[in-house]
């Protein structure tokens, strides 16, 4: 099944929004006053110098929401770690799982034989399940039994600052295949429509020039750093 992802929701103009809580900080006059006089050239601009600084406070005034799809309980496992946002997903207490589709791991999909064991041990369960619901078993203890790979639907929402965080962790190389799929898409598509907020957004090798897997590191880190030095360099040639 394949991943789907939608940005449904975010915080109009979220980068003058930023710019204009930024300056109410050291500004005598209101908001909405402030919010009329900032250019998006200035909001840029500003927004820039914040991130650069590290003062992300600001940023927790812009949300995004999205709508997830044809995901695993591995990957929501994983993504409710993430604790500075809110969740709704699927309950498969209330929703029966009659004929519940599955996530299938590309090193298993591209193995015959462990696909096949894969798909027999599905079909297992989902006739076990089946069976217990039709027996009286309530949903809510039949499900005790589905794996995993079940596919789930869930929403999420996010303030700009956990999403550069979100993504400096999952869409690392060292972060698990399908939340690092979700991580790219979700940034992708930000991006369309708060550009300055995340330009540099990413694992820290993008956004900070430094790597903390130490010995587990994937090496781009250095490919990043040459890549940036010899664009300084051609930069500063006459």
């Amino acid at each position: 099944m394949t991943m789907q992802v939608k940005l449904v929701r975010y915080t109009p103009e979220p980068e003058r929004t930023v710019a204009m809580s930024a300056r109410l900080c050291y500004s005598p006059i209101g908001a909405a006053q402030l919010e009329e006089r900032i250019s998006d050239e200035q909001a840029a601009k500003l927004v820039r110098k914040l991130v650069s600084m590290g003062h992300f406070s600001t940023l927790e005034h812009v949300t995004f929401t999205f709508a997830i799809e044809g995901v695993s309980r591995v990957l929501t496992h994983q993504l409710v770690r993430h604790r500075i946002a809110s969740y709704s997903q699927q309950s498969q207490r209330y929703v029966k799982e009659h004929d519940f589709e599955t996530i299938v791991p590309p090193s298993i999909a591209k193995n015959p034989e462990a696909k096949a064991k894969f798909d027999a041990l599905m079909t297992q369960i989902q006739d076990l399940y089946n069976e217990f619901t039709a027996a009286g078993v309530l949903a809510e203890d039949a499900r005790y039994i589905l794996p995993n790979a079940a596919e789930t639907k869930i929403v999420c929402t996010f303030n700009a600052r956990s999403l550069l965080n979100f993504f400096s962790l999952r869409c690392c190389t060292r972060a698990q295949w399908e939340i690092r799929a979700l991580a790219n898409e979700m940034l992708r598509q930000v991006k369309e429509v708060a550009p300055v907020i995340f330009e540099n957004a990413g694992p820290t090798c993008v956004s900070e020039g430094v790597c903390h897997e130490g010995e587990m590191s994937c090496g781009r880190l250095q490919a990043i750093l040459a890549q940036r030095a010899k664009a300084a360099q051609e930069g500063a040639q006459p």
